[in-house]
């Protein structure tokens, strides 16, 4: 799945350096908050409680996701702030760090349920890794997001 000129590393909160907090940061900064036009606090003491999955390719960080347990933001483990820096847009990253999200939490915490809440848009891209719509669409922060379920 992945060729040499990508590296992924899944850490928890404690294991992250503050080279890679700072710029896991920054990242999901520029996107939710400076691309999407979202004001919202992204710092929710959750990050914490997580691990945090990154994508480089040649030592650059290009994608990225957070891992919640169960019980952080739903009764069912999850992840979120998954995203893909502008510049490598339309390369399958996306895919990738979706399948890699998955993996983390069959790793961390077996094959359990999922719960996530995606962007509206998405719908369709988290459907075919295994992920039903749940209930209605909500705002959150100005977009349009729906529940997702996969099953373990």
């Amino acid at each position: 799945m992945y060729n040499i000129e990508k590296e992924m590393l899944v850490k928890a909160f404690d294991e992250l350096t503050t080279k890679e907090l700072y710029t896991i940061l920054r990242l999901r900064s520029e996107v939710f908050v400076v691309e999407q036009s979202c004001i919202y606090l992204d710092l929710d003491n959750k990050d914490q409680q997580s691990h945090h999955v990154l994508l480089y390719k040649n030592s650059h960080l290009v994608a990225y996701s957070r891992v919640l347990p169960a019980g952080l933001s739903y009764k069912e483990v999850s992840f979120g702030r998954v995203l893909v820096q502008a510049d490598y847009r339309g390369e399958g990253w996306g895919k990738i760090i979706i399948e890699a999200s998955i993996q983390a939490v069959y790793r961390i915490y077996g094959h359990v349920p999922i719960k996530i809440g995606a962007q509206c848009h998405l719908r369709n891209l988290y459907e075919t890794f295994g992920f039903v719509a749940h209930g209605e669409r909500y705002d959150e922060d100005g977009i349009t997001h729906i529940d997702m379920y996969k099953a373990d």
